[in-house]
C-alpha cells in the first residue's frame, strides 16, 4: 500500500505542477481554437459571470493531461511491472510508441473530421427549425469533448488487442467469434457520437470496422509468432529428453 500510495501522490503532483503551467498558454489556445472552423463562424457566450473563469480552468485541466496522463502511464507501469515477466515487460513497453502515435491521429480524426461534419449537421438542423444559433463556451467544448474522447480511445483498439494477444488472454478465434458483436458495438458507438443521417453514421463506422479488422489481423501475427515459440521451445525439450 505504500508504493501504490507513493505513485497516486506522484501523479497528482503531477496534474497539478502541469495544470499549474497550463494556465498560461490557456489563453494562446483558446486563440488558436476560436481562429478555426467551425468556431470562427460562430459567437462563444457566457451564460453566467462565472462561466469564463469556470472554462479557463477546464481548458488548463485538459491541457495537464497531455503531461499528467503520460505521467500516469508511466506510474502504473512502474507498479505493476513487478507482477511480470521480463518477456511480458518488453511486449507492454513494446507497444507504448504505437499507442501514442494512434492517439494522436485518432484525435486528429475526430477533430478534422468527425466533428465538423456533427457541427454542420446540428447547425443544419438549427436553422431548418428557425431557431437563433447563440453558442455558449461552455456548451460548445463539451460537445467537442463528447466526440474526440471516444474516436480518439477507439483507434488504441489494435495495440490493445496486441498486447492482450501477447499476454495470451484473447487469441484470433476468439477475436473472429467476437466479429458480429464487435461490428454491432462499434457501429452503436459511431452512431452515437455522429449526426443521426446514414453518411455521417457510415463515415465513422467503416473506420471502426477497420481498426477492429487490423487488431484481427495484428492478434494474428502476434499468435503465429507465439505458436512458432512453443513450438521451437517444445522441440528443444523433445530434443534435450532424448
Amino acid at each position: 500500500m505504500g508504493e501504490l500510495r507513493k505513485r497516486l501522490f506522484w501523479i497528482l503532483g503531477a496534474f497539478l505542477v502541469s495544470m499549474i503551467a497550463a494556465l498560461f498558454v490557456v489563453g494562446d489556445v483558446l486563440h488558436f481554437l476560436r481562429g478555426r472552423p467551425p468556431a470562427s463562424l460562430i459567437e462563444w457566450n457566457a451564460f453566467s459571470p462565472w462561466e469564463g473563469v469556470r472554462m479557463y480552468m477546464y481548458i488548463a485541466a485538459a491541457l495537464s493531461l497531455v503531461v499528467a496522463v503520460p505521467f500516469t502511464m508511466l506510474q502504473i507501469w512502474a507498479f505493476a511491472k513487478k507482477g511480470l515477466r521480463k518477456s511480458e515487460q518488453k511486449a507492454a513497453l513494446k507497444y507504448v510508441p504505437a499507442a501514442f502515435v494512434l492517439l494522436l491521429v485518432g484525435f486528429a480524426f475526430a477533430y478534422f473530421v468527425v466533428f465538423p461534419m456533427a457541427f454542420r449537421f446540428t447547425t443544419s438542423m438549427t436553422k431548418n427549425l428557425g431557431l437563433v444559433e447563440t453558442y455558449g463556451i461552455a456548451q460548445y467544448f463539451t460537445f467537442l469533448t463528447n466526440i474526440v474522447v471516444p474516436v480518439s480511445l477507439a483507434f488504441e483498439l489494435p495495440v490493445l488487442v496486441m498486447l492482450l494477444t501477447r499476454l495470451r488472454v484473447i487469441n484470433p478465434g476468439l477475436l473472429g467469434k467476437m466479429r458480429k458483436v464487435s461490428y454491432m458495438v462499434l457501429v452503436f458507438i459511431a452512431c452515437m457520437i455522429s449526426p443521426p443521417e446514414f453518411f455521417s453514421h457510415i463515415s465513422v463506422s467503416v473506420p471502426f470496422i477497420l481498426l477492429y479488422e487490423i487488431s484481427v489481423l495484428m492478434s494474428k501475427l502476434v499468435y503465429r509468432k507465439q505458436m512458432q515459440t512453443d513450438a521451437g521451445t517444445k522441440d528443444r525439450m523433445n530434443y534435450g529428453s532424448a
